[in-house]
């Protein structure tokens, strides 16, 4: 059920915040063994429902009432432990309320708890979290994918209405095309990141991760625009989102990157976006070839450029004005070490000694420089292209989730899982990973949609043809 449809029931007093929140609470009681959440907020959020519900009565609700969100426990929440899934904040109480949680309380939604998530969101099967991995709903010998794979876990596998992610490389798309549910990353700037732990500032941003393409633009409708507390929010108008998918694609014209059609695409990840190619012209659409020449390029640009910003950004974890501290030092020197080496995990220490290097003396033009002009020429292909066609259409994902542990020990053959998502966040255009399909063991197969900057709506439009019959 959608929460246009769970907002009926309300009005019509077949069931209330409270009633919806137990049955949530009840879930996520029952599928504790998928690790979604890191804790749960059960008396603040049956607290909440209650307050939800005498403003349902008195006919003063916001937008969201009803709706039953989980937080990734990378946004800050007033009062509320955001550890980032790593035991250098083990014990942090966030003092303030990230903008996006601000908007979505007043609009009366529901925090239900905290999702778990890769460490500091550095990564791509939520298997590197200090409180385990997160397994997938459809079967939990697989992962839920990562950074966001407890938000998209706990979504799957019907424990809140929706949840919140945040995706720096395609840390809430690829999770949602592994566990088969809809996952929107916004174009740069147009959602405020105040209140997100920072992991590579040009690239992070705040999404929905929903069982509808209607919830995410729900969601959207309320998180976008501009925030004086973030210079990145752009000041632009914020479209209708809901009168864009009643939009038809009859006439849209779609374009299929040739470079994403290539060896290392599963065969039955391809089958599944053939069909999708068919259902859109099908429906109207022209779908057409395009090329992204320098999409060979993108996984390699955006590792050396986030974990550079990462390296910058974790500075100030150093055990001394909150967090971890490590016990038994002598020195200054020794509790910065000490602290860092104990609270951070491999995968984290990993990507700050791969920034740290590229910045340095010596390496930073080879490195650091060049993949910022290659980032310049991966945006200007996606200029070319977009100028062509209305959006994208390319795989969300190389392959369906694979295995726990599978990748764990192969960092490069993990961060090849991104290479169909990354590209987007070095020109930070919004994208849409909406469910398409299953391979033959019954796993979710997801369809990316690609679209100008500030065009949600054409990926709305689009994703609501893609997702429905």
């Amino acid at each position: 059920m959608d929460f246009a449809a769970l907002q009926q029931q309300l009005c019509d007093r077949q069931t209330t915040c409270v009633e919806l929140t137990e049955r949530y609470l009840a879930k996520i009681e029952k599928g504790v063994h998928l690790n979604a959440f890191i804790f749960v907020m059960r008396d603040q959020a049956l607290q909440r429902a209650a307050e939800v519900d005498r403003k349902i009565a008195k006919g003063v609700a916001g937008r969201l009432a009803g709706m039953v969100i989980g937080v990734k426990d990378n946004l800050a929440l007033t009062n509320t432990l955001t550890t980032c899934g790593s035991r250098i904040l083990h014990n942090f109480v966030a003092p303030y309320d990230a903008t996006v949680l601000r908007k979505l309380a007043q609009e009366d939604a529901i925090f239900i708890g905290k999702t778990n998530l890769d460490e500091f969101a550095m990564g791509s099967s939520s298997e590197t979290s200090i409180f385990g991995a997160v397994k997938n709903p459809i079967d939990p010998q697989r992962v839920a994918g990562g950074s966001s794979g407890g938000s998209a876990a706990a979504v799957a596998a019907g424990m809140c209405t929706a949840a919140l992610g945040s995706d720096t490389g395609g840390s809430i798309r690829q999770p949602a095309s592994f566990c088969g549910i809809v996952g929107l990353k916004p174009t740069y700037g147009r959602v405020s990141r105040y209140g997100l732990f920072a992991y590579a500032s040009s690239f992070d941003q705040i999404g929905p991760l929903t069982r509808t393409v209607g919830d995410s633009a729900h969601i959207l409708q309320v998180i976008a625009g501009c925030d004086p507390q973030d210079s990145t929010a752009v000041d632009t108008a914020v479209p209708d989102y809901q009168q864009a998918l009643q939009r038809s694609i009859v006439g849209l014209k779609i374009g299929l990157p040739r470079e994403y059609f290539t060896t290392g695409l599963d065969p039955q990840v391809e089958t599944v976006l053939n069909k999708t190619v068919e259902k859109l012209r099908n429906g109207g659409a022209q779908v057409v070839e395009v090329s992204l020449p320098h999409s060979r390029y993108a996984v390699a640009a955006y590792y050396i450029l986030a974990t550079a910003e990462a390296s910058s950004n974790l500075e100030r974890y150093d055990g001394m004005r909150y967090g971890y501290r490590a016990g038994h030092v002598r020195s200054l020197e020794e509790t910065y070490v000490k602290s860092r080496s104990q609270g951070f995990g491999d995968e984290v220490k990993r990507r700050i000694m791969l920034g740290t290097y590229v910045l340095s003396a010596g390496y930073y033009d080879a490195y650091y420089r060049r993949a910022q002009q290659v980032r310049t020429l991966v945006k200007g292909d996606f200029d070319a292209a977009l100028e062509q066609v209305d959006c994208l259409l390319t795989p969300t994902a190389p392959t369906p989730a694979f295995c726990l542990h599978e990748k764990l020990d192969d960092p490069l053959s993990m961060y090849l899982s991104d290479i169909y998502t990354v590209s987007v966040n070095l020109a930070g255009l919004p994208a849409l990973s909406v469910p398409a399909g299953t391979d033959s063991k019954g796993l979710p197969i997801g369809a990316q949609l690609i679209a100008r900057p500030f065009d949600e709506e054409t990926l709305f439009a689009v994703g609501q043809f893609v997702q429905n019959p």
